[in-house]
């Protein structure tokens, strides 16, 4: 059950056919975190770096991830979730690099769980950046760990510069705010000072960054901040 909103994915619910005794002292997501354990010990036995990369729909996730795959080729590869569909993990191998899909069948964001039974589809040997790329949504997301090093969020131009104190569950967990389609900020009534200056009230730490693949700007520092360089 996801603690922001208590949605839970179709595919998990399971009716006991018993009662069943339960421990009210567990942590509600105990079973995720001791999936998310089990993430972490097989990527550092990977030596690989991950990312849990969590947007609104339309902020340019998978636009980004195509431009670093260019960028990065086989060094990255990706898992995507989605409702439905596997467009987005077509895009990112056209790309260069290796994807797989998770379709979450209405879930609106991915658990430790369904991540771990993706890893074992990827060839990891080459990899240094594995990139989870969650559910677009700006709340459930942000209560489940996956087992990733760190949190990046991507808060597009079009969506205004109000939105981090709207949503502080998401950006008061993140290390890195991207800015992405900062080539419309002659275009839109979009301040990016205020959205980081906000996002480091609520995490005084945050990098900020700005980037616009249309224009390829900010991608050699993303890539490096990503890389944990």
């Amino acid at each position: 059950m996801c603690e922001e909103c208590g949605c839970e994915s179709p595919k998990r619910i399971l009716m006991p056919k018993r009662p069943v005794k339960l421990d009210l002292n567990q942590p509600v997501l105990q079973v995720n975190q001791d999936h998310a354990q089990k993430n972490r010990e097989l990527f550092a036995r990977h030596g690989v770096r991950v990312i849990n990369l969590i947007s609104s729909p339309g902020s340019g996730k998978t636009t980004l991830l195509q431009a670093l795959a260019k960028r990065l080729g086989p060094r990255m590869a990706v898992i995507v979730g989605d409702l439905q569909t596997d467009r987005d993990a077509v895009r990112i191998r056209e790309a260069g690099c290796q994807a797989v899909q998770i379709e979450t069948q209405g879930a609106c964001h991915l658990d430790a769980q369904s991540v771990g039974e993706q890893i074992e589809r990827l060839d990891l040997s080459q990899v240094e950046l594995l990139v989870i790329e969650n559910v677009g949504n700006l709340v459930c997301p942000a209560s489940y760990d996956l087992g990733e090093h760190e949190k990046v969020a991507l808060l597009s131009t079009p969506e205004g510069d109000d939105k981090v104190l709207k949503y502080p569950s998401i950006f008061c967990r993140i290390s890195t705010l991207v800015i992405t389609k900062t080539d419309l900020f002659p275009y839109l009534d979009f301040n990016p000072v205020r959205a980081e200056e906000e996002c480091r009230s609520l995490t005084p730490q945050v990098v900020c960054l700005r980037v616009s693949v249309k224009e390829g700007t900010g991608l050699e520092a993303l890539e490096a901040r990503l890389l944990g360089r």
